[in-house]
Parts: C-alpha cells; structure tokens; sequence
C-alpha cells in the first residue's frame, strides 16, 4: 500500500536538472555505478554531498528517490525502516498559543477530542514531543513562527507499525491540524 508520492513525483526531472545538473536516470545509472545499493543512506547522501558536489537538501531528495526506486524504501519509511507520517498548516496565530493548544488538556480537547497525547518535552512557542495513545508511537511537533501572528506547524507522526498506518496517520493529523486551524482562528 502507498502512503504517498514518491519523491520522484514531487520533485521534477526538470527541477532537479536545474539544480543539480543532473536528472532522475542519470543521478540512478551514478548511484548504480557507485555500487549505492550496498551503502546506507547516509553513506550515500554524504558521497553525493562530497564527492558529487550536490546542496544538502537535494542530496537528500536524490538519496530517498534513488533508495525507494531501487526498494530500498517504501514512501513513508525512513532511512532505517521506521515508518513516519507528516502534515503540516499554517495558523494565523502566534506560537505561544500553537503551544497552549497541545499542552492544555481543556484546549487540545477542543481540536483533539480522541487524542491519545502524553506530553514528553515542550519548548514554548518552539516545539514539543509526545507518545501517543500509550504505544511505541509518538508525535513530534515544531513550530515556525511567520511573523507575530501566523505560525507554520509541522507535525511527524514516528514510529508507525507500517504503510497502512502512514497512510491513515497523515489523513487523521490534516483533519486534526484543520481543526486546530479552525479552533485558534475563530474567536473564542
């Protein structure tokens, strides 16, 4: 089962030519020549990096394709077999507040009614991490404040059992991120 695109449908061919010379088959038929398949993920963004003079982010983006072409990785897998799940919103309200509504439990009711969450750690206004509903799984929260009043939430879901819950994870944390949207946007 997919739990998404793979990055070789997110990012072009184009676009990845325009900022790396190079495009999805040749950056494969390199990799390949490298003998990239028996290095782990960080051997080979590091040798796209230093040895092939690629930026960070695209060598990252050349390394995740080239591994779930080659089944090294499925779309929603990490580098070393975990299973990940990620939404995102952007909220017309300061961090603080982003914040109050994960760490107070009569706020976070309002917009997470079945939530699971047990607060870890929290950085106000910058971030905060939580198991969730008591299992292996947990939820890793980072805010990006755009401005005073606009904040970007990025939520990762780790540490899921497989695709299957990839794929039902990002569709519960956009209905879920909408709510909170909603909650912190509307007046109280």
């Amino acid at each position: 089962m997919s739990s998404g695109k793979r990055i070789t449908e997110k990012l072009s061919d184009e676009a990845l030519t325009a900022a790396t010379g190079r495009g999805w088959a040749e950056w494969f038929a390199r990799l390949d020549a490298w003998g990239a398949t028996t290095r782990t993920h960080t051997e080979i963004a590091r040798h796209l990096v230093d040895d092939e003079g690629v930026g960070g982010w695209h060598a990252q983006s050349v390394t995740v394709g080239y591994e779930q072409e080659r089944g090294l990785r499925e779309v929603g897998q990490s580098g070393d077999g975990d299973w990940q799940a990620s939404a995102s919103r952007t909220v017309a309200a300061p961090a603080a507040r982003v914040t109050d509504a994960f760490v107070d439990p009569e706020l976070r009711r309002r917009w997470l009614p079945d939530g699971g969450l047990d607060l870890r750690a929290h950085r106000p206004g910058k971030s905060l991490t939580a198991d969730w509903e008591g299992g292996p799984s947990r939820i890793a929260v980072h805010l990006t404040p755009k401005g005073e009043t606009k904040t970007l939430v990025g939520l990762g879901h780790l540490k899921l059992p497989d695709a299957a819950a990839v794929a039902a994870s990002k569709e519960f944390w956009r209905d879920r991120l909408t709510a909170l949207k909603t909650l912190l946007e509307s007046s109280d």
